[in-house]
């Protein structure tokens, strides 16, 4: 993917203009400086407004001095500002300004956010071309979770700790969450595992569900069909004894006829067998008759005993509303009282508390006495009820009676009649056999229908078999042996053109561990097991270029053409051997400079192949007394005297 970094940018939290680090195109980027001068700060900086899960800037000046970082990237659809806010005491923040557009102007300041991580986050899985599809249905862990644009910085950072570590080959691969999810992710990353395989696996998984329940219902179906053919002859006899069917028919043997013969039977009416009830005996008739009196008694009984509930419920409203009224009328009893007051005590208090008008206290009684003749007037409905009441009761006795008189006879004849209690059962028997019967029809008419279901499954089975192919583990890991030949092929090729103690052994890259083997003879050594801090530079430096060779070889390839390395040249320099002073000369031995500008030598041939899609950057202590005259190579800043914080802030 075309991705390559213009600028890297800090705001200070004071008000002055900011730091801006130009980076050049087609040519190798070098930053040289002293110790303690920020180099190591550029990667975690481009890896925070990347949008790391956490802020691993270096604590000290640059988080003090620096409220905002931010770099400005080159992409096939212009150039993007991606900035974020440092995060204080957290770990990290959210809060990022993001700018798009064919050229964006950097601002003096950022007042404040314009969007989040995880709207760049999501906007750098756009850019890359990344599948949304996870690398197993419903994933367990996070493992198998979709590919992000987080996880292809495995394929693009070296930094100090990292660029000759023999442990650990790859970007935060000595985490536990990042190492699982990278191999994961490798098939992928190396085209064995596709956007169609992922889409065919989540396929895969639906119709799988989908067969197994096709498979279940088939197996139901069919395991029913079986069982019901060896009961069918039972079921003919049991209609003969039944009387559904004559005595003196002769079963068929044909499948067809005995189902024909079923049909025939579920669609006659139980009250047609023999023997019928009206032909037995004129008891059973009036059983019969008494059976629907029964029902309809019940019924009206059912009927009064609701009317004498909803009529008690009357009473007893009526009965509390009547209390109510009493007490409002010997409330209202206060007139005669007040009158009597007023009539023969001249100096009456209440007189007096009237102000001495006896003419407003007439009136007020007249009021009282007129509101008691109409609480007097108004009407009682417990007379009414309670009519209604007794002849509820007398119609629900006269019911009750009677559906006491049908029971009794009910159960007479039911003493006296065997037969009636025969016919009865008989009729039971006959509907339940006649219920099963048809249900089992039923259950054989579907089962007779089981071609349509076979022709779906058939057809499942079709298109799981061509996914399989598609997602076939054997074509996969063909696809992934073919990409890393190609890979360790020019890994091997590289190896040489640095100062590793075997040049020509061959190189595996092993997924599993993360890792490369050296193999030497009858020895595969992994990196961990060979010795020399050159040699762990070496195939660090020889991988990672291969890998990216490898996907610009690749169409519109999702990884970042981009590449920093942190102090490549640690393994040969003291951390003190740069001189801070620009003008004075390195003290260094000629074979350890002659192995260092072969690192960049290498950097800078395969930068110019690249044809300028391939971005290198390098931070080291060197300076260009080491590295300078080499093709493709360019000094971008020197921090020596100064650094990446200017000193005003």
């Amino acid at each position: 993917m075309y991705f390559q970094i213009q600028q890297l940018i800090l705001w200070p939290r004071a008000k002055a203009p900011p730091r801006i680090v130009n980076f050049k195109r087609r040519a190798v980027s070098v930053i040289s400086g002293a110790s303690k001068t920020g180099k190591s700060a550029v990667i975690p900086i481009i890896d925070y407004c990347l949008g790391a899960d956490k802020c691993a800037i270096p604590v000290g000046v640059i988080r003090e001095k620096c409220g905002w970082f931010g770099i400005v990237i080159e992409t096939v659809e212009g150039q993007k500002l991606l900035a974020r806010r440092e995060p204080g005491d957290q770990q990290n923040t959210g809060d990022m300004f993001f700018l798009e557009g064919q050229e964006v102007q950097v601002p003096v300041r950022i007042e404040g956010k314009n969007t989040n991580v995880d709207f760049v986050k999501e906007a750098l899985n756009r850019l890359a071309g990344l599948t949304n599809l996870e690398f197993e249905p419903n994933p367990e862990s996070g493992y198998k979770a979709r590919p992000g644009f987080r996880d292809l910085m495995a394929f693009v950072f070296q930094p100090q700790n990292i660029v000759a570590n023999p442990d650990v080959m790859f970007f935060k691969a000595d985490t536990t969450e990042h190492r699982e999810k990278l191999k994961t992710i490798f098939p992928y990353i190396l085209g064995a595992v596709t956007a169609a395989v992922l889409q065919a696996r989540f396929e895969l998984d639906r119709l799988n569900r989908i067969l197994r329940r096709k498979e279940a219902e088939l197996r139901t179906m069919t395991s029913a069909n079986s069982a019901w053919q060896l009961e069918a002859q039972g079921w003919l006899r049991q209609a003969i004894e039944l009387g559904l069917l004559p005595a003196d028919l002769t079963l068929p043997t044909d499948w067809s006829n005995i189902v024909d013969l079923l049909r025939r039977v579920v669609t006659s009416n139980a009250r047609n067998a023999r023997p019928s009830l009206a032909g037995i005996d004129i008891s059973l008739t009036r059983l019969e008759l008494l059976r629907t009196n029964e029902s309809d008694l019940a019924e009206q009984l059912n009927e009064h005993r609701q009317r004498l509930n909803e009529l008690r419920r009357l009473l007893e409203s009526s009965e509390a509303y009547g209390g109510a009224i009493r007490i409002q009328r010997d409330r209202l009893a206060l007139a005669s009282w007040l009158r009597g007051l007023v009539t023969t005590e001249v100096d009456d208090p209440v007189a007096i508390v009237s102000g001495g008008d006896r003419n407003q206290l007439l009136k007020l009684c007249d009021t009282l006495d007129a509101l008691d003749v109409r609480l007097q007037s108004l009407p009682s409905v417990s007379g009414t009820l309670d009519k209604e009441m007794l002849r509820q009761r007398a119609a629900t006795e006269e019911v009750l009676s009677r559906l006491n008189e049908v029971r009794g006879e009910i159960g007479n004849l039911e003493r006296d009649s065997e037969a009636a209690r025969e016919v009865a059962d008989h009729f039971d028997r006959v509907e339940r056999f006649l219920g099963r019967l048809e249900q089992a029809l039923q259950l054989y008419d579907r089962a007779d229908q089981s071609s349509d279901l076979r022709m779906e499954i058939e057809g499942l089975r079709r298109q799981i078999e061509t996914l399989q192919k598609t997602v076939s583990d054997a074509e996969i890991r063909r696809k992934l042996n073919n990409a890393l030949t190609r890979i360790e092929s020019m890994t091997t090729q590289l190896v040489p053109q640095l100062d590793a103690e075997w040049p020509d052994a061959p190189v595996r890259l092993i997924i599993d561990d993360l890792t490369v083997k050296v193999v030497r003879g009858s020895r595969d050594d992994y990196l961990w097991e060979i010795g020399s801090g050159a040699n762990w530079l070496a195939y660090h430096v020889s991988l990672t270029l291969a890998l990216q060779k490898f996907f610009l070889a690749e169409p519109q390839h999702f990884v970042p053409a981009l590449l920093i390395y942190d102090q490549p040249s640690q393994v040969y320099f003291p951390k003190r051997a740069a001189s801070d002073d620009a003008t004075e000369a390195f003290a260094l031995r000629d074979q350890d400079v002659l192995a260092v500008r072969k690192v960049f030598a290498l950097l800078g041939r395969e930068v110019e192949a690249a044809g300028g899609r391939l971005q290198i950057i390098v931070l080291d202590h060197a300076d260009e007394g080491v590295w300078g005259g080499i093709p493709n190579v360019s000094l971008t800043e020197e921090w020596r005297g100064k650094a990446l914080v200017p000193s005003d802030w």
